[in-house]
């Protein structure tokens, strides 16, 4: 197998020199005169939801499916952002969207999948989160978080519930050595290294003159997994203890590598939430977590059963997060970004 950063370089040139044309495009500069631009694209843990109120509002007929709230990390910033010296507002457009993969971002429309009030025959498609976020010259900062989907991470956990339910069952054999038709984790992250080069060149043709900030992903998984207490459902539910480890030292770890292995080959800027996060994961106490477990705390307009599972977290008195943070854990993330991005429109 080829070494990941002789892959990337490969791939990166290959990229750049079918989209050499497109730069040597003179643009004007970016930014209105009286505000900032800044665009946030991303999955759930962007898009937040179940923390906060929905954004669009429950009832609005402008609501699309794609799970947007209040209280997630891109409206905590632009609440501390209202007004960013030297009295220039920023203004956010945000078109992130739960269920989001990487190649929602620049290449296919998504059908969005919330559970919220949809409509009777399903909601309809999306444009790509570039389309929508009308990326152009004008446009100072990008924040993108995404990759979570494109492995799929979540379904990689539902596997292991599965799994961690019968005995002598490992999902890390199972991703490891995987049976015909399933990619090994090997290929899925090679195959999300690859989508994550495309994405970003995109976004750069997109918006030439944008800041481009990439969003990791936090320590949802405890850093021993033994600190899992198995079977418990508000926290990892049936997944091995052998498991949780893979998941996050094979799996999370090297996700979050190859998302700032690629931003630093584009000379971009990577925002690490899962260092600060250690320590309150899914696995941990109600008030020390950043994280719900498979089932969790949520606001009442979110669902308590998984559609199409026998998952039903009503039975314990909470709601379906599968392993999504929390308002604590949004908080968090909003710091670092907030960060990264008044330093980018500093420079």
């Amino acid at each position: 197998m080829r070494h990941p950063v002789s892959r990337l370089r490969t791939k990166a040139l290959a990229v750049g020199l079918a989209l050499a044309v497109s730069a040597l495009v003179p643009s004007l500069p970016a930014g209105a005169a009286d505000q900032y631009e800044w665009a946030a694209l991303g999955d759930s843990y962007t898009a937040g939801g179940f923390v906060g109120d929905p954004q669009p509002a429950l009832g609005d007929e402008s609501r699309d499916g794609c799970d947007r709230t209040s209280d997630a990390y891109p409206g905590v910033v632009e609440r501390e952002l209202d007004e960013f010296p030297p009295g220039k507002y920023v203004h956010l457009t945000n078109v992130s969207c739960g269920n989001a993969t990487i190649a929602d971002i620049a290449d296919a429309k998504q059908t969005p999948i919330s559970p919220v009030q949809p409509p009777a025959a399903g909601w309809p498609a999306v444009d790509t989160q570039i389309q929508r976020a009308k990326l152009n010259d004008q446009t100072d900062v990008l924040t993108i978080g995404v990759g979570g989907n494109s492995l799929p991470f979540g379904g990689m956990l539902l596997k292991c519930l599965e799994l961690g339910a019968t005995p002598g069952k490992s999902c890390r054999e199972y991703y490891t050595s995987p049976p015909e038709g399933e990619e090994s984790i090997q290929d899925k992250l090679a195959r999300v290294q690859d989508e994550y080069i495309e994405m970003l060149a995109k976004v750069h043709e997109a918006a030439p003159n944008a800041k481009v900030i990439t969003v990791g992903y936090p320590a949802v998984l405890p850093e021993e997994g033994s600190d899992c207490n198995r079977p418990a459902l508000t926290e990892l539910g049936s997944i091995k203890h052998a498991d949780v480890d893979w998941l996050r030292d094979d799996v999370l770890k090297q996700l979050n590598n190859t998302i700032q292995r690629v931003t630093s080959f584009f000379g971009d800027s990577y925002v690490d939430v899962y260092s600060s996060s250690v320590g309150h994961d899914a696995c941990q106490s109600a008030g020390t977590k950043w994280v719900e477990g498979i089932c969790g705390d949520a606001a009442d307009y979110w669902p308590t059963k998984l559609a199409g599972t026998l998952l039903n977290c009503g039975l314990i008195g909470k709601r379906v997060t599968l392993v999504h943070p929390n308002a604590a854990g949004h908080e968090n993330t909003a710091a670092h970004v907030e960060r990264a991005i008044r330093t980018a429109l500093l420079n």
